[in-house]
């Protein structure tokens, strides 16, 4: 699947958001407080079962999270903080939403287990950028060796959750108990993707 590598086709549904954002001088880092709060908000409702509403705050927390960084190159305002803010919110979100439908819907160990490869999966590249480095980095956004490789990330799972909501909303059997099971084997794979390329390119340069 791998949806990063159709960034410019994704931009034509953020980018109207994001310039509407710039336009009224939304500060980025509010903005990426407004996903971290919209996305807190979805695992609530996840919990008490509101699945309409839960899944409408996931497409809102995942609209500002791309938004964000938009706004911040629009504006000429890319901070290494506001960079480390956007990954903390992302991984709380994530981990919040995957968690809850975990539990609700297939137990603790699953829901542990899709935290622990949702985490694994996006930390694997800052633990890249430090071991190996990175080709480049413009306006923010870093150029790493992992660019693309990998075929089930962060849009894949938001984009799947907002699926196996509805089929669970229409009590369909693919519901969320199947969903938060195949986004977690779906991650899986996908980590094994990443962590083969880094063995395969870089497993036999020694550690300096």
């Amino acid at each position: 699947m791998n949806l990063s590598q159709r960034k410019n086709y994704l931009q034509k549904f953020y980018y109207p958001v994001g310039f509407f954002l710039y336009k009224l001088h939304f500060p980025p880092n509010i903005i990426t407080f407004l996903s971290f709060l919209a996305g807190t908000i979805a695992a609530l409702f996840y919990y008490y079962d509101n699945l309409l509403t839960a899944s409408l705050f996931l497409i809102i927390s995942g609209l500002l999270d791309l938004a964000d960084g938009l706004v911040a190159r629009l504006a000429e305002k890319t901070t290494k903080f506001g960079a480390i803010f956007d990954w903390i919110a992302d991984k709380w979100v994530d981990g919040l939403i995957l968690g809850t439908i975990g539990y609700l819907y297939a137990g603790p160990f699953v829901a542990t287990l899709a935290v622990t490869l949702s985490l694994l999966h996006s930390f694997i590249k800052p633990v890249v950028y430090s071991e190996i480095g990175y080709k480049e980095k413009i306006k923010g956004k870093i150029i790493d060796p992992l660019e693309n490789v990998g075929f089930f990330g962060r849009p894949e799972t938001h984009i799947s959750l907002i699926f196996f909501t509805l089929m669970e909303k229409l009590e369909t059997p693919a519901g969320l108990s199947f969903g938060i099971k195949f986004i977690t084997f779906g991650t899986f794979l996908s980590l094994l993707v990443r962590i083969f390329y880094l063995y395969k390119h870089f497993g036999k340069i020694q550690d300096e």
